[in-house]
């Protein structure tokens, strides 16, 4: 690799390890194995690159889930699973991949905290964050964004509010925080409304 991608792996350890705030650019020289002054040359600043490495941290773990998910299929064969199947399925190897990936949670989390100080930061996180809420709503519910465009972007919503959501349980206290069926009970329970209720009325 050459210093701009050695200079963005570096980047991705260090926030990983050390966080946003913490990681300083003699933390990624050092991870890279590069200099100062490339961070400058390839990418303007320090921020621009921890911008950037923090995206392509999300996309990494995206990427796994949805391999995941991918690898999945292939042994079910191509029947399509109903749509809380899949929900349920998707959200079990999110909460699944907890231990392994507290790291990238803890690091949204704190990249959030810090939009509305960092315009910058806010404005790199823009086209993205659509872009993600199309990719949730294909991976969780099987909405396709090209095909029905509307429905994904308001599902995308949805999956996005309540992603981040459950992270913040999982973070705050991870023996109580929703499992996967008890968000597809959830969601089950949002859909069916007073409906129980109103048929047992009516039976009386």
């Amino acid at each position: 690799m050459g210093h701009r991608e050695d200079l963005l792996e570096g980047a991705k350890r260090c926030l990983l390890e050390k966080g946003y705030a913490r990681t300083t650019a003699r933390d990624i020289v050092a991870a890279s194995g590069t200099n100062l002054a490339s961070i400058g040359y390839h990418y303007g600043s320090k921020e621009a690159l921890l911008n950037l490495a923090f995206l392509k941290v999300t996309e990494d773990w995206g990427d796994v889930l949805t391999k995941e998910g991918d690898e999945a299929a292939d042994v079910a064969g191509d029947v399509p699973a109903a749509p809380l199947d899949q929900f349920r399925e998707t959200w079990e190897r999110v909460i699944g991949s907890y231990e392994q990936t507290r790291a990238v949670w803890q690091l949204q989390m704190e990249v959030i905290s810090r939009i509305d100080s960092d315009p910058e930061l806010k404005k790199a996180l823009a086209g993205p964050q659509r872009e993600g809420r199309n990719g949730l709503a294909e991976n969780m519910l099987g909405i396709d964004s090209e095909t029905d465009p509307e429905r994904a972007r308001v599902a995308g919503l949805f999956c996005q509010a309540l992603l981040a959501g459950v992270m913040v349980q999982w973070l705050m206290d991870s023996e109580s925080a929703p499992s996967a069926q008890d968000l597809t009970d959830g969601l089950k329970a949002v859909l069916e409304g007073r409906m129980p209720a109103a048929e047992t009325d009516a039976a009386h």
